[in-house]
């Protein structure tokens, strides 16, 4: 009785060449001599190579298709070689582990499926592949002060190489990801998206880091949980008493009066007008107020007079 390929591979007719891909990659693992020593084995190891060589190959499995394996083995006669089928006889170099190497293209496929510290032997033959994950990709993500004050969500889309369902040829694939920024989130916080990385065959995905970069603010500077505002005044305002206002970064107007004498080190703090702490968003730093002191250019002698008089 002949040769019934698709039983080999346990497929049907109509399945697709993915499928047996599939099949022979299931299969093949599974009866593999290295791996299964039960009797029958290596012969079935055997019929798998010739079944997977016959019909991922369309012109040998059109014939096998349309005159069986007799006709696949035998030649197909004269009359019917137009038929764009295969017409010479057919022998398989019955090297099933030649197939197996030229399907998984390595030397130790198993490497895919069990990882292990210790590495593997293929056949007993050579030192196999230990699986490692290739080295994070980081990637800044440029974020506004008002993005870290009031959280937001990014979504980030990437290019990645997978691999397809047969498990030796891969493909590229746009994915979307998503990132959910916290308030009070600090600049160099790092966000890890695991194994998100190009996929291979004898390799884990990378993981995909994101920093946070902080644009910059034209009003504020941010020193860790305190935000850091310079107001200008005049020499006259720093000496006698005033008011500052500062529009804060959820849309309120502080008016904060001085009546302190302004100094060019002078700091006014306001408890809690600071950014939202990243482990409590309830709690903020502080704003501080610094001041640019803008002093005249020149002075007449009567107002030095006067200056003088006012500060004795």
């Amino acid at each position: 009785m002949g040769n019934d390929y698709y039983e080999t591979l346990e497929i049907n007719k109509n399945a697709t060449d993915a499928d047996i891909k599939k099949a022979y990659r299931r299969l093949a693992l599974k009866f593999h001599p290295s791996r299964n020593r039960e009797a029958g084995s290596s012969d079935r190891f055997g019929r798998l190579g010739e079944a997977y060589d016959v019909l991922s190959d369309a012109q040998k499995k059109a014939t096998y298709d349309k005159f069986g394996e007799e006709g696949l083995k035998g030649g197909i006669p004269p009359e019917f070689g137009s038929s764009g089928a295969w017409s010479s006889k057919y022998v398989y170099h019955e090297n099933p582990e030649k197939t197996f190497r030229q399907f998984f293209g390595s030397d130790n496929p198993f490497a895919d499926f069990f990882p292990s510290d210790v590495p593997l032997q293929f056949g007993g033959l050579q030192p196999g592949v230990v699986k490692t994950q290739d080295s994070p990709i980081e990637r800044d993500l440029h974020l506004s002060l008002d993005d870290l004050f009031h959280g937001c969500t990014k979504k980030i889309k990437i290019s990645r190489r997978i691999m397809n369902e047969d498990g030796y040829t891969s493909s590229i694939k746009d994915t979307i990801l998503s990132i959910d920024v916290k308030p009070g989130w600090k600049e160099g916080t790092k966000i890890i998206f695991p194994k998100e990385g190009d996929q291979g065959p004898n390799s884990i995905p990378a993981d995909i880091v994101f920093i946070v970069q902080q644009k910059k603010h034209p009003l504020f500077v941010r020193q860790h949980n305190d935000l850091i505002y310079t107001a200008q005044i005049s020499l006259e305002m720093a000496l006698t008493g005033f008011s500052v206002d500062v529009g804060t970064l959820d849309g309120r107007l502080l008016n904060i009066p001085l009546n302190d004498i302004v100094h060019p080190t002078y700091k006014k703090v306001v408890t809690g007008e600071g950014m939202p702490l990243s482990q409590d968003p309830s709690q903020r730093g502080n704003l501080i107020i610094t001041f640019d002191i803008q002093f005249p250019e020149k002075l007449s002698a009567e107002r030095k007079n006067l200056i003088k008089q006012a500060l004795k």
